[in-house]
């Protein structure tokens, strides 16, 4: 059920992230869905996405009755998924997960048999997202620094 999104404005809580809908792609069809209704094929590919858990990449947006609701977006190849969850059911669901650990990431060995699954999924090719990589530097050769 594709759902159009109101993007006026609302004062929200600090570490929630205001929804804008000009950060979507608008060729894909837009889906709002309940975490409990996705399938366990789209549930593997947002924990790899968000391998440090939900309540902290939560967006806000105006539903067309007007009320604020919170929910953790996703994009495939052909939708855009806004998963309507609070805070709190963003951690219980992470607490209550047995690919998360105690301290809410992602365990290692859940990460490693989504990745071999879904060899094909990519966060999204054209921004920053894989800004947490380690990043390393070849120094050898550039005397630039001995100057």
């Amino acid at each position: 059920m594709a759902v159009g999104i109101n993007s006026s404005f609302f004062p929200v809580r600090n570490k929630i992230k205001r929804y804008n809908s000009n950060n979507m792609s608008k060729s894909k069809p837009r889906v709002l869905k309940d975490y409990n209704k996705l399938s366990e094929d789209l549930k593997e590919q947002i924990k790899l996405l968000y391998s440090t858990g939900y309540s902290k990449n939560l967006v806000m947006y105006t539903d067309r009755e007007g009320k604020l609701v919170s929910a953790l977006p996703f994009e495939t190849e052909d939708y855009y998924y806004l998963i309507k969850m609070t805070k709190s059911e963003a951690m219980r669901i992470v607490e209550d997960d047995d690919d998360f650990d105690d301290e809410g990431f992602l365990k290692d060995t859940a990460k490693e048999a989504y990745e071999e699954k879904y060899t094909e999924f990519d966060s999204d090719d054209d921004d920053d997202s894989g800004y947490n990589d380690p990043v390393d530097f070849d120094d050898e050769g550039d005397d630039d620094d001995d100057a």
